[in-house]
């Protein structure tokens, strides 16, 4: 009895020690053996996304040109109109009557221009033959000017008019989809109404916004050439959707801010994406996700890293088994496994993928594969698991 619980308390401490070790990354082989790895130079591809404001390339609030009430909706909320397209419509009834109001005041004042017509006409043809005097005559003339300006202010009533009861169909100014509605039939509204009917955003190319680091902004522009070259040299951008896929669309930055932010450190950049299908809608969010191409650096597991005062190092297995801590530069972007590696290592170069945090400078260790030390720490499993506290650690 003594002897079963000895050893089942030896198992059940092999098996502590094992989880301990948090996998096999951190996994002592054996007394000299760790995983290794050479590195080559490779190029890579990492995305990196940014949050993002998704906004119609211009959102036209929709006022009211005319006071009145609301008789009529033509449209509902979130309907996709056309422009000229009729949206609400105000009671037309005073502005129809001015409108009758003022074209009758245009045929009195045709009516008056023709008599001061003839009047002149007569005038002249009197003041021809002396019969009448030049004053006269003169006061027939003006007579005609005043009757010409009556009329022209006349019909530049009507027009108003006219151009006002118009109004009272309120249209759509652009091709898009319209917002919500503050107001409703029987509403009162009119020109200084504190919010707009709606809002009608134009969505057949919608606009990206999001911010990069200046730094990360000067790694891809500081070539030389204009701004504007070094915008079109950069990929497409991807658009990450609220629900987590890919927007079926690319885009392509086009416009980068002057200006940057002191607060912050970031720059806001502008992405153009087709939105043929009206998917995206002004005001959504999602992420952009920029794509980087590397050439010439090297792909390491993270598991291979330390990292002190902000800095990486990686333990470096010299020709004598040897290993040395050299510090490396990684590129801000990677994929949460692996770093990508741009300053520190050359071609060749053996480093230690596991178990780093066990070793220390010129530490002489026993090289091995990963797909060894795989093998290794599937057999220690397999020996803790059928008791084989013999062989459970060699």
């Amino acid at each position: 009895m003594k002897v079963f619980n000895y050893r089942f308390a030896l198992l059940a401490g092999a098996i502590v020690a094992l989880s301990s070790c948090g996998g096999n990354s951190g996994m002592k082989l054996g007394d000299d053996e760790f995983a290794t790895m050479t590195v080559s130079s490779t190029a890579s591809e990492q995305t990196t996304s940014y949050p993002a404001t998704i906004k119609g390339k211009q959102d036209i609030e929709v006022r009211p040109q005319v006071s009145g009430n609301i008789v009529k909706l033509y449209v509902d909320e979130g309907a996709t109109v056309r422009k000229g397209q009729a949206l609400f419509g105000i009671d037309p009834t005073q502005y129809a009557a001015a409108v009758h109001q003022a074209k009758a005041a245009v045929e009195m004042a045709k009516s008056g221009l023709n008599t001061a017509t003839l009047t002149e006409q007569q005038k002249r043809t009197l003041h021809d033959k002396h019969i009448i005097s030049d004053y006269e005559y003169t006061a027939a003339v003006n007579q005609l000017e005043s009757a010409k300006a009556q009329l022209a202010q006349a019909e530049a009533s009507y027009t108003a008019a006219d151009q006002n009861l118009g109004f009272c169909t309120v249209t759509s100014p652009s091709n898009g989809v319209v917002g919500t509605f503050p107001y409703r039939v029987g509403a009162l509204v009119g020109p200084s109404i504190a919010y707009p009917l709606t809002t009608v955003s134009e969505i057949g190319d919608m606009y990206v916004y999001f911010s990069m680091t200046e730094k990360e902004l000067l790694k891809m522009t500081k070539q030389g050439t204009s701004l504007k070259e070094e915008l079109a040299k950069l990929p497409e951008v991807e658009l990450r959707l609220i629900d987590g896929t890919l927007y079926d669309e690319k885009g392509k930055i086009d416009a980068v801010s002057g200006v940057i932010d002191q607060n912050t450190g970031s720059v806001s950049m502008r992405a153009v994406f087709p939105n043929s299908k009206n998917v995206l809608r002004s005001g959504g969010t999602g992420n952009v996700v920029f794509p980087y191409k590397m050439d010439g650096v090297m792909i390491i597991p993270q598991s291979a890293t330390q990292e002190i005062q902000d800095l990486k190092f990686v333990w470096v297995v010299g020709n004598d088994n040897k290993v040395v801590s050299t510090q490396v530069t990684v590129s801000p972007f990677d994929d949460g496994q692996n770093y990508i590696v741009t300053d520190g290592l050359k071609d060749g170069d053996k480093i230690v993928i596991e178990g780093v945090q066990l070793l220390s400078n010129e530490q002489e260790i026993k090289p091995i594969t990963k797909e060894q030390a795989r093998a290794k720490y599937e057999q220690h499993l397999k020996d803790q698991s059928e008791g084989n506290i013999q062989t459970a650690f060699k």
